[in-house]
């Protein structure tokens, strides 16, 4: 099968229709009928021998063929874009549009604050940032890339890992004068302490709670009645002394410096969780990619 002219057009249409949604917005964006656009796409599924898209009259949605496909074909199309803008002005542009899956917590206590930084560094640039508790399939979605905590599922994309927070355990000075504080971790099991339990968005199920010490890890069961699933949240009820929780470090550190928060256990110093960048191919992520991963590697190194 032959790579050429038409090939390149098509792959172009398809991958248009992927990031508006439906045939009629890709021809709206790339000034073509929705006929043409049809044709377009045919002509490509009968050159690939794969189907690329299941239609109905309602919506269009990849084919598991058609996600591999977009997976291989988006860092290509990306590539020759900016192969392009390097022959023409010497050097790789970091801009256009880039859409990144946040996650929550990240984006609002590690990034959001400095987010003005890195626009100002890259005005040709338009940054989408679009915050989820579950990690979908980035792919489908129209994702360059994704920041998220905890390890990340087994999948065709690269997962890179940009560090690893400590968990604490850590209540406010208002909950210890009212229900003292604990000695142990064993302390929070029963009903003499209030735990805020947090509910893991992957499985469905509330976090363990864990602790370790260099190689000896323990596990206690806790029966908190109040159950989030939204770290701010989490926050917010700790600070104000309803129980204790278990938070990472990062991002919670001025809490801790102004005697906000109290860690419980720092005798249990060694329970981490990570942080980590996901994105779609290994080969020559495009030059904003790149711009906005080195950006959040700088965030996490001065934290």
């Amino acid at each position: 099968m032959a790579f050429d002219e038409r090939m390149l057009n098509g792959m172009s249409v398809f991958a248009a229709v992927v990031d508006s949604g439906s045939f009629a917005a890709a021809g709206e964006a790339l000034d073509m009928s929705p006929p043409g656009v049809s044709r377009a796409i045919a002509r490509l599924e009968g050159r690939l021998g794969i189907r690329l898209f299941n239609r109905t009259t309602r919506s269009v949605t990849l084919t598991d063929e058609g996600r591999r496909f977009h997976a291989q074909v988006l860092p290509l199309l990306a590539g020759l874009e900016e192969a392009a803008a390097s022959a023409a002005e010497g050097a790789m542009a970091v801009r256009g549009r880039l859409r990144v899956h946040m996650d929550p917590l990240f984006s609002r206590l590690m990034l959001g604050p400095r987010l003005g930084e890195f626009m100002d560094a890259h005005a040709e640039l338009e940054l989408e940032l679009v915050t989820r508790d579950q990690l979908g399939d980035i792919v489908a979605d129209g994702f360059d890339l994704a920041i998220r905590f905890g390890e990340p599922p087994m999948s065709g994309l690269v997962a890179r890992k940009l560090l690893d927070t400590r968990i604490l355990t850590v209540a406010a000075p208002s909950y210890l004068r009212r229900y003292g504080r604990p000695d142990t971790p064993q302390s929070l099991e029963g009903d003499t302490h209030v735990c805020i339990e947090f509910r893991d968005a992957a499985t469905g199920r509330t976090f363990p709670w864990e602790f370790q010490r260099k190689r000896r890890k323990l596990a206690i069961k806790t029966a908190g009645r109040l159950i989030v699933n939204d770290g701010g949240t989490m926050h917010s009820a700790c600070l104000a002394g309803y129980g204790v929780a278990q938070v990472m470090a990062l991002g919670t550190e001025r809490w801790l410096a102004d005697g906000q928060l109290v860690e419980l256990f720092p005798d249990w110093p060694d329970e981490r969780f990570p942080l980590y960048a996901l994105y779609p191919s290994r080969h020559h992520p495009s030059a904003k990619v790149r711009a906005f991963l080195d950006f959040v590697v700088s965030l996490t190194r001065a934290d």
